[in-house]
């Protein structure tokens, strides 16, 4: 039986420029759910960028995935699991009563501080948004967990 509350919450959020509306993936659009892809709009999306699209060095991803340890530890949340990729970042945090909308803000909000240090001059690090998957049962959690430690080194990365 499912619970009516999540036991945690899965969040996917990618970095500026790497994955535009329009793109070849198709998306989930803010309240218009999945959208196909579409080279105009993903080439329209492309003209408008004013910084380039951000790929995570080595040492962005480990600083990044520090300081989302540290934000969730400073918030008193469970943070399962964290994975920093060159152009996405896993979490899967449970954090009591906070909005999973506050705790995407605020792990985005920390993980941009630490790499403004890497560049002082960029504005724009993620993407609008990201994605957040409830997870209501110990199963999910175990898959969500597993995928988020150890699913992305089973395929090439991005």
């Amino acid at each position: 039986m499912r619970n009516v509350d999540p036991i945690a919450f899965f969040f996917t959020w990618v970095t500026f420029g790497t994955w535009l509306p329009g793109d070849a993936r198709g998306r989930v659009d803010y309240r218009r759910g999945w959208q196909l892809p579409s080279r105009g709009l993903e080439a329209d999306c492309n003209t408008r960028m004013m910084e380039d699209a951000v790929r995570l060095t080595a040492q962005q991803r480990k600083s990044d995935e520090s300081q989302v340890e540290e934000t969730a530890r400073q918030r008193g949340w469970h943070l399962y699991a964290v994975n920093c990729r060159s152009n996405h970042v896993h979490a899967v945090v449970s954090a009591g009563q906070a909005s999973p909308k506050k705790i995407r803000t605020d792990l985005k909000a920390y993980a941009t501080r630490v790499l403004r240090q890497f560049d002082p001059s960029r504005t724009q690090w993620w993407a609008e948004r990201g994605s957040i998957r409830w997870v209501f049962t110990e199963d999910e959690l175990s898959t969500v967990v597993d995928y988020v430690k150890d699913g992305q080194d089973r395929k090439p990365e991005a």
